[in-house]
């Protein structure tokens, strides 16, 4: 049998695309908590392939408002650490967060995507530290990428 493509149908869409609406509302929610860009999507369905759902989820968070983007940040947390971390780094990374918090008023939201795992620590914290002195509109456009890449990664997870 043939491996499942990016541009091939898969079973996990073939799913997808048949799931009643509030089925499909759901599984986008979990990956992007925007009630907007989850009917957008849902309501473009079928998707004949992966990439295509990709382009779509694409388009749909690059059209997200300033209340749409609020409403995805506010349910979003800082990626978790690796287990074998030790507890400096869970204080710098806290103390980071709560600085950035303090600045942005949302959760700093990082997409972790093609980042090697005993590199995600080093990756946050450098991320969150050159970030915090973003004004706050280029803050609001960074994060709404970051937002995009991670819906783009937990649907691509989810396929």
């Amino acid at each position: 049998m043939p491996a499942q493509t990016r541009t091939s149908p898969a079973p996990v869409l073939d799913g997808f695309n048949t799931a009643p609406a509030d089925e499909a509302h759901r599984t986008l929610l979990a990956c992007l908590r925007s009630l907007r860009w989850a009917h957008r999507i849902a309501d473009h369905r079928p998707y004949p392939t992966l990439d295509a759902l990709l382009a779509a989820s694409d388009e749909a968070a690059y059209d997200l408002s300033p209340g749409d983007l609020a409403e995805a940040l506010a349910t979003e947390s800082l990626p978790g650490l690796p287990e074998d971390a030790y507890g400096a780094a869970h204080m710098a990374l806290n103390a980071a967060h709560a600085a950035y918090e303090a600045r942005f008023g949302h959760a700093f939201v990082i997409c972790l995507d093609g980042v090697p795992r005993q590199e995600s620590l080093d990756y946050v914290l450098e991320g969150i530290r050159s970030r915090l002195t973003n004004d706050p509109e280029d803050e609001r456009v960074v994060a709404a990428e970051e937002l995009r890449r991670l819906a783009r990664q937990r649907l691509a997870q989810l396929a």
